[in-house]
């Protein structure tokens, strides 16, 4: 059996390993680039939006390593968003409590 035929069963190339490293790490740059545009401020909403799941995607990173199955990457995705659907939750619901508890009505 050759390395070639090996790395294929047991998991991701190398190759397939560094294109999603290195996307993920480009799609984190697009972000930046723009936010820190000065011409559009359309591009400049989109790119906050982008920044954030660039974040999440880029704790997959250690996860893109030959050998590992793409599953674990996939199951890693899964998890991120999990949590950050739980977390977002939970800071809407402890702003609307916020807003119950602790705002007066004006009057």
């Amino acid at each position: 059996m050759s390395d070639k035929e090996a790395t294929s069963t047991t998991g991701m190339s190398a190759r397939k390993a560094g294109v999603i490293e290195y996307t993920i790490i480009a799609f984190c740059i697009a972000a930046l680039a723009m936010i820190f545009q000065p011409f559009l401020l359309a591009l400049f909403t989109i790119g906050s939006a982008l920044v954030v799941f660039g974040a999440l995607a880029f704790n997959l990173v250690p996860l893109a390593v030959p050998g590992a199955p793409v599953r674990a990457v996939v199951t890693g995705g899964v998890v991120v968003a999990i949590l950050f659907v739980v977390i977002v939750g939970l800071a809407i619901l402890s702003a609307w409590l916020y807003g119950v508890y602790f705002v007066k009505p004006i009057g």
